[in-house]
């Protein structure tokens, strides 16, 4: 066992190369836009040297994949994750971590291949069910993406978890045409939000609180604050049947710089739909 994964080990090393000096090349964009990991600034290195130490520890094995998505190093937490599968196939955190890091640099059907696997084995899995719901969502598999949120809402882990999920089941219930369901998970679940986000932001411009341009706020520089807020404001929009301005968030999002973010993500999903 200690030797497969060696022998593992060594496949990475070529690859790690070029991110130890923040050039690799994460995602291109189809406007051909190359996104770049970052410099490790030594959580990377300090993973790779305990998992050498330990090499068939599963729990190192996650750190190291953790850290280099961390810093972006997206591609190499995939090549980190495959590893770890190779020594231990049924062990479900790799598959969501890993499906997790395919839909960062946008291979969807791997992605969800890996996600429902991991539910397979373990159907509790609250990352895996939360990060299918994404990818069925970003594949215009409304329906499917119902499913996957309504099945990950009381697993949430903590306030912002349980954010993300009452806004991104609002919108897939809105997107698959059922208006009311969406309603009422508003009126069910939206005063038990308490976290301060971004996905609590939107949530208010849902429930009426806020209108559209009170979304974004002046504190709100962060390119993955803007890329997931324009998406937010663009489906409203797009839901409102104003497909101009929906363009105009969603073009937004995408210039954001944010590209890791699933608002960035599900903008250029629906921007190449527009077309």
């Amino acid at each position: 066992m200690r030797l497969r994964w060696l022998t593992v080990l060594m496949t990475f090393v070529p690859v790690c190369v070029a991110p130890a000096l923040g050039q690799s090349v994460e995602y291109r964009s189809p406007a051909g836009v190359a996104y770049l990991a970052y410099a490790d600034t030594g959580a990377v290195a300090r993973a790779e040297a305990a998992l050498a130490a330990d090499p068939t520890n599963v729990d190192l094995i996650v750190a190291l994949g953790l850290a280099q998505s961390g810093v972006r190093q997206y591609r190499e937490a995939i090549a980190t994750f495959t590893g770890g599968i190779a020594i231990a196939p049924d062990y479900a955190v790799f598959y969501r971590w890993r499906g997790h890091r395919y839909l960062s640099v946008r291979e969807l059907a791997r992605a969800r291949a890996d996600l429902e696997h991991g539910l397979e084995l373990d159907s509790l899995c609250y990352g895996c069910l939360y990060h299918l719901g994404i990818v069925r969502y970003v594949t215009a598999d409304f329906t499917g993406a119902v499913a996957a949120f309504t099945r990950a809402l009381p697993l949430a882990p903590e306030s912002g978890e349980f954010a993300g999920c009452v806004d991104w089941l609002w919108m897939s219930l809105s997107r698959a045409g059922r208006v009311p369901d969406a309603a009422a998970v508003l009126a069910r679940h939206a005063g038990s939000v308490t976290a301060e986000n971004a996905y609590a932001q939107r949530i208010k411009l849902y429930q009426g609180s806020i209108g559209p341009a009170q979304v974004l706020t002046a504190a709100d520089t962060g390119a993955i604050a803007v890329a997931t807020l324009s998406y937010g404001v663009g489906n409203w929009y797009l839901l409102r049947g104003d497909s101009v301005r929906a363009r105009e968030w969603f073009e937004r999002s995408v210039q954001s710089g944010g590209w890791p973010a699933f608002g960035f993500i599900a903008s250029e999903a629906e921007l190449r739909r527009m077309r």
